[in-house]
């Protein structure tokens, strides 16, 4: 493709997203497929002559658009959001059009100093301590596997790294913990058996002195507890950990305390959410993801530590074809995480908070959690439907219940009822299991989604629930 057809079929691909993102209600949030029903409409081996670029662009779509779940749509009240917006999706384009390779500084000067400056604004925007470093990962997941990684050198004097995994070290998550920390501490040579997972209170919030009593019983069998890995807005219910008991038990027994807060995270960008936050000033490690609630294209998720040296010492290896003559001058990011190559993702994150501003951005964030507060109020104000969590986000946790079934039928009902919403196609929830019960989830948080959008999706939700009672 010469400069001339890429212009042309550059134009016609804008055009296509403009008007996907401005009718994007017309598809059904989750398509109607089954598994098979993509991968039948193509060949079984590649084309041996190359094909002309309209040719593909007719099937992607054909074929791969009715295919796609729309994150984007919003009737998206599924697991959380990943929005992205129209400063997002072009500084993206940029990204891809230079096709840069990031990993130290001299591959990519200014992708380097651009993470430093847009990381640093992420703090003052969220009033984090001054004194922490943050890096660009691509994914929560990553960034808590960093965050084991580190606490086990810090922990074993960075023993592991040379010897291998020597003696048994212990992390400990709430029941309600990402699955992430279980992946990670498999990863990072753990175990699963050395996972505590502690038990959480009525707000579904991991209890502090569950936590030292398990450290403690752990130390008089010989072990080394390593970490803690505390949760701001659960991915089941959206509950917060207590930061401040945590950060306590951590300094007395010099363990890692880590702080997941992939969805909740921005929310610290608002005074009146600060509370939830309290303590969060005693961590080591700590992560939001961008691409969740903030407007930014997946993948782009912030990590902050406060002693980078440890994480650079865990992760750092310095070949020789990797050297450059300022390494002493700069920050390399290629030791800051697990791979060594590395996107451009600090761009789109600085043309959103360009674009948008302080206070865009906590408007955009204070409209959800207003839009959680109405649904919240909708649920409880319904003699057929209970509120199973507290809400203090966008995120409301609900089902039906009307008193008459029990148990199994009761949850046998809420996830028939689950099915039944989610066919409709207007709109897409989530489930899960809090205490055991089967649990509906309404994640509010697209950047497309108004009032309206929330009325009408209560409005299906009890449409199918009397349609079902009545059945």
């Amino acid at each position: 493709m010469d400069s001339k057809e890429f212009r042309k079929k550059g134009y016609e691909f804008v055009d296509w997203v403009a008007e996907y993102l401005e009718e994007i209600e017309k598809y059904p949030v989750k398509p109607p497929v089954r598994p098979g029903d993509i991968k039948n409409q193509f060949p079984e081996s590649p084309p041996e002559k190359g094909e002309r670029i309209e040719e593909i662009f007719e099937d992607f779509k054909r074929i791969i658009v009715p295919g796609m779940t729309h994150w984007q749509h919003p009737g998206w009240f599924a697991y959380f959001p990943a929005n992205n917006s129209p400063e997002s999706i072009l500084a993206e384009l940029l990204t891809a059009g230079m096709g840069a390779q990031c990993m130290v500084w001299a591959t990519s000067p200014a992708a380097t100093e651009l993470e430093e400056v847009v990381t640093e604004w992420l703090k003052q925007l969220m009033d984090l301590p001054r004194n922490w470093a943050g890096v660009i990962q691509d994914t929560a997941s990553t960034a808590t596997l960093c965050a084991l990684l580190t606490a086990r050198e810090w922990v074993s004097d960075f023993e592991v790294n040379e010897k291998g995994m020597v003696g048994k070290y212990t992390i400990y998550v709430s029941q309600e913990a990402h699955s992430s920390a279980e992946k990670g501490a498999k990863i990072a040579g753990f175990g699963r058996e050395n996972i505590r997972y502690i038990s959480t209170d009525d707000r579904f919030a991991i209890i502090p002195e569950e936590v030292e009593r398990a450290m403690i019983e752990d130390q008089e069998r010989g072990l080394r507890p390593t970490a803690v890995v505390a949760t701001l807005g659960t991915t089941s219910s959206g509950a917060f950990d207590p930061l401040e008991e945590l950060g306590k038990i951590c300094q007395r027994q010099r363990t890692w305390l880590h702080v997941d807060a992939a969805y909740a995270g921005p929310a610290a960008m608002l005074k009146e959410k600060s509370h939830l936050f309290r303590g969060l000033e005693n961590a080591d490690s700590f992560v939001f993801n961008p691409h969740k609630w903030l407007l930014t294209n997946f993948d782009c998720s912030v990590y902050f530590v406060k002693d980078p040296e440890l994480l650079t010492r865990t992760m750092s290896i310095d070949p020789e074809y990797l050297k450059t003559a300022h390494d002493q001058e700069v920050k390399n990011y290629r030791d800051w995480g697990i791979q060594l190559g590395r996107r451009f993702r600090a761009l789109k994150l600085w043309f959103v908070l360009r674009s948008y501003g302080a206070s865009g951005l906590r408007a955009f964030l204070r409209e959800h959690i207003r839009l959680g507060e109405l649904f919240t109020n909708l649920v409880e104000e319904h003699p057929g439907f209970e509120l199973m969590a507290p809400a203090e986000l966008g995120l409301v946790c609900f089902r039906f219940n009307d008193g008459v079934l029990e148990g199994e039928k009761l949850d046998e009902f809420n996830r028939e009822l689950l099915g039944r919403i989610n066919a409709r196609g207007e709109i897409f929830l989530t489930h899960t299991l809090l205490r055991e019960e089967f649990i509906l989830r309404m994640a509010i948080g697209q950047r497309k989604t108004t009032e309206d959008h929330v009325h009408r999706a209560w409005q299906l939700i009890q449409e199918e629930a009397e349609k079902l009672r009545e059945r």
